[in-house]
């Protein structure tokens, strides 16, 4: 193999591996920063030693034992034998599985959503303990400085250990609550690639959304009985499906009413569809994610704009309204309501939410307002809008269709 092919084999393996590698190390040793470490440094020891001797026939097996020996290496230096070093001997045992779900990945990611930890921390651990990516392209991700990315992760992992938190699934009883928020930061992961807040002109992550994909095709193997875990995988799909259609050539935001549906992705609008019908087949009442992936499906389901089933969509937010009464629910209903009942209608249940500092409630409220012909209302909503906005595409959008407006 060239020196280019091995350099495709490692950047695969990598993505294939890392999270395998890392789990099953912090299983044995109960230490993230050393498993972390550890894992980079057997990576390190591939670039330099497979050009040389090859590619080995189970790249993952040797990565985890070059992996599991630097580990030992490293206990064992800084050790002044007493507990440390009988750390070290321990890591040639394999404990007993733990919790309801034998997979050490599944562990790792749990351990990283832990409840104890802060939201933003959880989103950086995860991205790098279980998705393996770089403290810079974690901070390029979140719009966060290195330093600040760095101690984000450093404080996740400190207070692991100084909290004791268990390096394991939940139990049966817990699992619900726990892979609710598990969910949440795969999620919130996503949104942050498709809808990016920085304000300088990348509209799309690509990388992350297909991180959070792969993350979430990790939870829904590793756990398929969990319906929210396959809804949110449809959901994810069925929306990153019309990436390529959803900015211009220009960098602009293109609406869904806008939008070429010759260039929605129809292999993964296949595989979300699939995913709903399953769920639904399943008889169990759907959950949040399922809900939101079934109202994707409508969409992704009609052919042309005009014929979309509205009366389904609405009547799917009704069903998700039940479960999550937000304004923000609330305002995607009225979204639907329009197309349904007429802007004037809409209109009346938007004004009625509580949403005056959120640019979706502004930019829907200038489009009702436009409908209805009252251009110099909607001018201002629109105003509100691009102010509140923080995607350059968007802000790109909202001003085009302001400036659209007839008159002063």
């Amino acid at each position: 193999m060239s020196t280019t092919d091995v350099a495709e084999v490692i950047t695969r393996v990598h993505r294939e591996e890392w999270a395998r590698v890392v789990a099953a190390l912090a299983r044995r040793c109960g230490d993230l920063d050393i498993a972390e470490e550890s894992t980079a440094e057997a990576f390190a020891t591939a670039v330099e030693r497979w050009p040389v001797d090859g590619v080995p026939a189970n790249p993952g097996g040797w990565l985890t034992t070059t992996a599991h020996r630097r580990a030992v290496d490293r206990i064992r230096r800084e050790a002044r034998r007493g507990e440390k070093h009988r750390e070290a001997l321990m890591l040639s045992d394999t404990p007993e599985p733990l919790g309801p779900v034998d997979d050490d990945r599944l562990r790792l990611l749990f351990t990283c959503c832990h409840p104890a930890l802060a939201v933003p921390a959880r989103v950086a651990l995860t991205l790098r303990m279980v998705g393996g990516l770089t403290v810079p392209e974690i901070a390029r991700a979140l719009l966060v400085q290195e330093g600040a990315t760095a101690r984000r992760i450093t404080r996740a992992k400190e207070k692991i250990k100084a909290a004791g938190i268990p390096y394991r699934v939940p139990s049966r009883e817990d699992l619900p609550v726990r892979v609710s928020g598990v969910l949440t930061v795969l999620y919130l992961i996503f949104n942050e690639g498709y809808l990016a807040s920085d304000p300088g002109k990348e509209a799309v992550r690509g990388d992350l959304t297909a991180e959070a994909i792969r993350l979430t095709r990790l939870v829904r193997d590793l756990m398929p009985e969990n319906g929210e875990a396959a809804g949110l995988l449809a959901l994810m799909l069925l929306t990153e499906a019309r990436r390529a259609a959803r900015t211009s050539a220009g960098g602009e935001l293109v609406t869904l009413d806008e939008q070429d549906r010759d260039a929605w992705d129809r292999d993964l609008i296949a595989e979300g569809h699939a995913l709903v019908r399953a769920r639904l087949a399943s008889g169990q009442a759907p959950g949040r994610y399922q809900l939101l992936a079934a109202v994707n499906a409508v969409h992704t389901d009609a052919r042309d704009f005009r014929d979309t089933d509205w009366g389904q969509i609405v009547a799917l937010y009704d069903q998700l309204a039940r479960l999550d009464p937000s304004p923000i629910v609330r305002l995607n209903r009225a979204i639907a309501i329009a197309e349904l009942d007429g802007p004037q209608v809409a209109l009346a249940q938007v004004d009625a939410l509580p949403l005056e500092g959120y640019h979706a409630f502004h930019a829907t409220r200038a489009e009702l307002l436009r409908r209805l012909g009252r251009s110099r209302q909607s001018r201002a909503a629109y105003d509100r809008a691009i102010g509140l906005a923080g995607n350059t595409a968007e802000t790109a959008y909202l001003t085009r269709r302001r400036d659209q407006l007839a008159g002063p």
